[in-house]
């Protein structure tokens, strides 16, 4: 599972930081959350396919997280992507996707669904499920998590005692049923243990709420905007946006393992003080940057 930043800034872009994107590998999935114009450039430095996207998660429709669709499905049809481009997002969605695919002349396409989604579970497969939670923006907007499934493996060792190894038999055992072996009963729960998932939440832009709190309740990573620093906490409720001192308190009443903040104001040239600030909160934190890699 592994995260890469495309995009790590705010409204502006700035000479080091492009619009608020990243993306999830896990699997033969490619999540691509938010994507800020630019992206597919983003994406071309980083060495990443588009081929390799198979959905986007939308938070919400102000330009700084959406206008880089266009000229990335663009691209992939351009590419002959075959598959068919899941993408996800708040109330409205449809409508909007609909208005931006309108005001150009676009030569090829690919297969897109667009869904609108707004709290709870709205996909799964066997490996993972993705849910939503709304925050208070001044738009609709919305949280998500990525939450990987519990998996059971096998304990080669107990399993090497009744001379079995390499059989399709094992996938009923990391399935949790009991199996019948040459006349013996071997028991899922002593031939396997369990993996715990891993959750990864992101909180885009959005002013402090309960929800913010819940989607990343327990995560292994949360990545949350921490738009403006302390000083400008006055301002960022106006706007609502999110100080680094409240998304490391998000982080803290969710009981994560880390925070990753990210979508910095370009009024910052450097944002040590907004981690430095954050870190008084919540101490495991560190502040993204574009092209930063991260591996759970």
């Amino acid at each position: 599972m592994e995260i890469t930043f495309l995009g790590t800034g705010a409204m502006v872009p700035t000479a080091d930081r492009n619009h608020c994107s990243f993306l999830l590998a896990f699997r033969d999935e490619g999540i691509l959350f938010d994507c800020g114009e630019g992206t597919q450039r983003q994406l071309k430095k980083a060495k990443i396919s588009p081929a390799k996207i198979t959905k986007i998660l939308i938070s919400h429709w102000h330009g700084d997280h959406v206008l880089g669709i266009p000229g990335l499905i663009q691209t992939m049809a351009a590419c002959e992507y075959s598959g068919t481009l899941e993408i996800y997002g708040p109330s409205g969605s449809k409508e909007f996707f609909s208005r931006m695919f309108n005001s150009f002349v676009l030569e090829s396409r690919i297969s897109v669904n667009v869904h609108e989604v707004n709290d709870g579970v709205f996909f799964e497969n066997e490996w993972f499920n993705i849910e939503a939670k709304p925050l208070r923006h001044s738009s609709r907007c919305i949280a998500f998590a990525f939450i990987e499934k519990d998996r059971r493996r096998i304990n080669i060792d107990y399993i090497k005692k009744f001379g079995l190894q390499q059989h399709p038999v094992l996938k009923q055992l990391q399935q949790g049923k009991d199996i019948e072996w040459k006349g013996s009963k071997i028991k899922a729960d002593e031939a396997t243990f369990v993996v715990k998932g891993k959750k990864i939440a992101y909180v885009a832009d959005t002013a402090m709420c309960n929800n913010a709190v819940e989607i990343a309740k327990d995560a292994d990573l949360l990545i949350c905007e921490a738009t403006l620093a302390e000083d400008m906490k006055d301002k960022a409720e106006i706007s609502r946006h999110l100080t680094s001192s409240q998304s490391a308190e998000i982080a803290k009443s969710a009981n994560a393992k880390k925070l990753v903040l990210t979508h910095f104001s370009p009024r910052y040239k450097t944002v040590t003080h907004i981690k430095e600030q954050a870190k008084k909160v919540f101490k495991n934190v560190s502040c993204a940057k574009d092209f930063m890699k991260l591996t759970l």
